[in-house]
């Protein structure tokens, strides 16, 4: 079952040429801060604003300001 899990496959050829191992780009990690991190900054700087509106305490990171 390890084995499935693993992250690196073997080197594959084609017509003897070895293929690059997949890896992560600067474009893929861009695309997850994308998809990833700017959205959960939102919902809790959304949160953190509906708590700061009930409770009238701040909350949130732009109070350090």
């Amino acid at each position: 079952m390890l084995k499935r899990l693993r992250w690196r496959t073997a080197t594959q050829t084609i017509a003897g040429h070895r293929l690059p191992e997949p890896r992560l780009t600067v474009l893929a990690l861009a695309w997850l801060l994308v998809y990833l991190a700017v959205p959960l900054m939102v919902v809790g700087s959304l949160i953190d604003l509906l708590i700061q509106q009930v409770t009238g305490t701040c909350t949130g990171i732009w109070c350090w300001f």
